[in-house]
């Protein structure tokens, strides 16, 4: 299960860990104009970790995610900087 939210700044994904046996804390995605930050609660320590990607990363990533195992580099048009 997953929720969108639109917010003044950002779009917030939650993707909620459902079913049997271990289940993971809850993943919270923000989606920012200039980056995106994933958040789950660690309960070791009762903490939030926070991982942060820029836009360029976000965009390798979900290019990877379609790809076979390898080394790869995302070719940009010429006036895009």
């Amino acid at each position: 299960m997953f929720t969108i939210e639109h917010e003044f700044d950002s779009t917030v994904v939650t993707l909620v860990d459902e079913g049997q046996g271990y289940l993971q804390e809850d993943v919270t995605i923000h989606a920012f104009e200039d980056c995106v930050t994933i958040e789950q609660l660690d309960p070791r320590t009762d903490a939030v970790q926070r991982i942060t990607l820029s836009q360029v990363q976000l965009k390798e990533l979900a290019a990877a995610l379609d790809l076979p195992e390898g080394i790869y580099r995302l070719s940009r048009p010429e006036n895009d900087t």
